[in-house]
């Protein structure tokens, strides 16, 4: 690793969004001798990276978009119970880029991006590892496995198309059915008769303290944050000179960088299209539900498969999170995802009980074809993009911080890179 002397020598960095993405990304440019201003409007762990489930899914590659999604959407919007929500009042804004997500609910294409993130997220404890070595937030990272959760061997037969890409991704799980499948942890109630469980998964015991620790160990390194909003990015030549900032204080002013990384989230559309690229890129409005000094903390995270969420063992507290829901970067939080929840964890865990709850909810970034734009932007040198990681910004944060970091100071990547090019949606 380069020392904070190390670091001050290298190009000037401009890195946009203090969230997972943004802040490995920091790490580990600062490893390759790069120095680096973070910066965010609101301060490190502000948005799904502080309410994400915190999972180190490596298994989760298969997009939401599997074959026979277009046949059952409809039933699942009209349907109180099916985690899938919509708010009607923003479906004429939403219907184009939703045309183009469902039109990749085929074999072909579902297959196509779940090996392309595959090699983004399959070794993700060990990519968590590596970025959190030596910087103050190592003890967060928690090896465990991964339990999904099904009401029968039917329920999980019926998502064998998901399992057997996963099989053929090289991930291997092993089944109990009936009490067996009890038996992996006290909490499970009755309705649970089937699971599926992986080894060499991880969680993260405080996500937003993660990344808040990550933060700091880049100011500690010689690093620089900056509370401040993006208004537009200099260039001149077709490179990058700058990055015009707002502060709270109405003030404004240009910062000189050598390149700038954009790894906003759910906000990035409106920069990268000032920066000559149209990203079909919607927000997939997410929950969670923290139940604070539980009765018990499960031994290792858990999906609920049948209201698609996570439950995730973390400091203090269980934490419900997952649900999709459209409605759009404006509106405030829906009740009945949150209703829907509780109605799982009901049933899930009937015995469990805790003492307080605390509610949130946020936005993730979701591209039409479902996967993240990692790479420069054509035609402008030193122009960056890594966001739009869906449900997987956590566990592929770390992996896409260091592949970032390595392309911006010349160093080869061992990854196949062409999935995730941010001008692929552009016309020939």
């Amino acid at each position: 690793m380069a020392d904070a002397d190390s670091g001050r020598s290298g190009r000037h960095v401009a890195v946009i969004g203090a969230g997972m993405v943004g802040v490995a990304t920091a790490v580990w440019l600062q490893r390759l001798g790069q120095r680096v201003t973070l910066i965010d409007r609101e301060g490190p762990a502000a948005g799904a990276s502080f309410g994400n489930g915190g999972v180190l899914a490596s298994c989760a590659v298969v997009p939401v978009t599997v074959p026979g999604l277009l046949a059952r959407a409809p039933r699942m919007l009209l349907d109180p119970r099916a985690p899938l929500f919509l708010r009607w009042s923003y479906l004429p804004r939403l219907a184009p880029w939703m045309i183009r997500y469902l039109s990749h609910a085929n074999a072909a294409d579902t297959r196509r991006i779940a090996t392309a993130l595959a090699g983004l997220v399959g070794n993700s404890l060990a990519d968590h590892q590596a970025l959190a070595a030596q910087t103050g937030a190592e003890a967060l990272v928690v090896p465990s496995e991964y339990i999904y959760l099904y009401r029968s061997r039917q329920d999980y037969a019926a998502d064998s198309f998901g399992w057997e890409l996963r099989r053929a991704l090289g991930f291997r799980w092993d089944e109990a059915e009936g009490a067996r499948a009890r038996d992996c942890d006290p909490a499970i109630g009755p309705g649970v008769n089937f699971i599926a469980r992986l080894q060499d998964h991880g969680r993260i015991n405080d996500p937003g303290s993660y990344v808040e620790r990550l933060a700091a160990h880049v100011v500690a390194q010689g690093g620089k944050f900056l509370k401040a909003e993006l208004r537009d990015i200099a260039r001149a030549g077709g490179h990058v000179t700058g990055v015009r900032l707002a502060t709270g204080d109405g003030h404004e002013e240009t910062l000189g960088c050598d390149a700038v990384v954009l790894a906003t989230g759910a906000w990035s559309g409106p920069m990268a299209s000032r920066l000559g690229l149209r990203v079909p890129l919607e927000s997939e409005r997410g929950y969670h539900i923290d139940l604070w000094e539980p009765s018990h903390s499960l031994r290792a995270p858990m999906m609920v498969a049948a209201g698609k969420f996570v439950v995730t063992p973390m400091e203090g507290r269980l934490r419900l999170a997952g649900i999709v829901e459209y409605g759009g970067l404006d509106a405030g939080p829906s009740t009945a995802p949150l209703r829907l929840l509780r109605h799982h964890i009901a049933r899930t865990f009937p015995e469990l009980r805790w003492q307080r709850e605390t509610e949130w909810m946020g936005h993730r970034p979701v591209p039409a074809d479902s996967l993240p734009l990692i790479g420069e932007v054509p035609g402008l040198s030193g122009a960056w993009l890594g966001f739009g990681h869906h449900h997987i910004g956590l566990t592929g944060g770390a992996r896409t911080g260091q592949v970032l970091a390595q392309m911006i100071a010349g160093q080869h990547v061992n990854l196949p890179l062409a999935p995730f090019a941010p001008g692929r949606f552009q016309k020939p």
